[in-house]
């Protein structure tokens, strides 16, 4: 356990947010999980870019946040962090209320276990 100064010191550190989180985290879950839960929400961010197909942020969304939380806790972990990182920057730059809604309804349905494909639009390339 840190003493009550080191804790200080990490809180400092990244704006009181990040490290707390990841030292818990780090008692709490194994890591294994966490970089390749990284690597999915990766993955769906390339491919919603490299197809740039219209309306298909949702599916893209729900589907890393799934790939992610299969990988176990450190992946669900890692999906929610980045998910909630990228709609607090897109919120912060003035992206609209109600998209950022849709996106995080997405996020968590693809993180407790839902079908991602309930996000998918019609005619999007099987190959996704």
């Amino acid at each position: 356990s840190l003493a009550g100064s080191e804790k200080s010191y990490f809180s400092i550190l990244i704006g009181g947010c990040l490290i707390p989180q990841m030292i818990s985290f780090r008692l709490m879950f194994p890591l294994q999980s966490l970089r390749p839960g990284s690597w999915d929400m990766w993955n769906a961010h390339s491919d919603m870019r490299e197809v740039n197909f219209k309306n298909s942020d949702k599916y893209f969304h729900a589907r890393g946040n799934y790939d992610a939380a299969k990988r176990g806790p450190g992946g669900a972990w890692a999906a929610e962090i980045i998910s909630d990182g990228r709609e607090f920057l897109q919120e912060t730059f003035g992206r609209g209320m109600e998209d950022l809604l849709a996106d995080q309804e997405a996020n968590r349905h693809g993180r407790s276990g839902g079908d991602p494909n309930h996000c998918r639009p019609a005619g999007l390339d099987e190959k996704y």
